[in-house]
């Protein structure tokens, strides 16, 4: 398939541009922007840096793509922005490369939707099927799992880690790392039960919710420790890879800050 541009629009001859792409009006496209198969820029996008984009992955007017960080320690080091496979970038959507503070690269996975005005900072390492609606604030050095969808107007503080297919109410201000499964809303964030919506929707049993269920309860009771109950959790459900999950991501924070519930009554939800 043959490679269709916009005479309206600017493209560098050094641009790698798979087959099948197509470049509406009024974009622009640098030297080292590597488009994959079957791209679709469809007018006034943007894409700058060191940027590779997947086959099939489409962007809306207005997103700038791979434009320098937005960080004042930035000064012009040869950074990345890689963005995965059948992804959708609407109008508006500004991602940025990383820094040398941050390990130089930023990535988003395959099949990702970013609505309108949502942002992706520099160093943030995105899944695969994430959906951030419209104007979605994501700060530099985020890290985001898979099937995480993220309400309109979230901030995500610099450094937070949000687990495996958590949920992010809309308007709310993250502060602090979310477990896997996890459903989270305010100002600032906190828990308020498991995503179970999310779960049912994506095929998680009966059983399998059951006793995610059980050892959320546990793990945010009112006894003990936090790294008490972890260790109680995890000798209770010793043979449930999906509850490991959860605890191996508390563990590997350290002592970062965890969402959890305001109260206990919270954890029964």
């Amino acid at each position: 398939m043959s490679v269709t541009i916009h005479p309206m629009s600017l493209v560098d001859p050094k641009a790698q541009l798979g087959a099948g792409v197509k470049i509406g009006p009024f974009c622009m496209v640098g030297p080292d922007v590597v488009l994959g198969e079957d791209v679709e820029l469809v007018s006034h996008v943007v894409i700058a840096g060191r940027t590779t984009i997947g086959p099939r992955t489409r962007i809306f007017p207005f997103a700038s793509i791979g434009h320098p960080p937005q960080d004042v320690k930035y000064r012009g080091e040869p950074s990345t922005l890689t963005i995965g496979a059948d992804c959708q970038i609407r109008e508006g959507v500004t991602m940025n490369p990383g820094t040398e503070g941050g390990g130089m690269i930023t990535s988003v996975g395959d099949r990702c939707f970013f609505l309108a005005n949502s942002h992706v900072g520099h160093d943030s390492r995105l899944g695969s099927n994430i959906i951030f609606s419209n104007n979605v604030m994501c700060a530099g050095h985020v890290t985001i799992g898979n099937y995480v969808i993220v309400g309109g107007g979230a901030g995500l503080q610099q450094f937070v880690r949000i687990g495996d297919h958590a949920f992010i109410g809309g308007g709310a201000g993250v502060l602090s790392d979310i477990i896997p499964f996890g459903t989270v809303r305010d100002n600032p964030a906190h828990l308020v039960g498991l995503n179970l919506i999310g779960l049912k929707r994506r095929g998680f049993t009966r059983e399998q919710i059951h006793e995610l269920r059980r050892a959320y309860r546990l793990l945010f009771a009112d006894e003990g420790t936090l790294a008490e109950r972890v260790e109680d959790v995890a000798a209770e459900f010793s043979t449930h890879p999906l509850i490991d999950e959860i605890l191996n991501f508390i563990r590997e924070g350290g002592d970062k800050p965890l969402c959890t519930p305001r109260d206990a009554t919270a954890a029964e939800r």
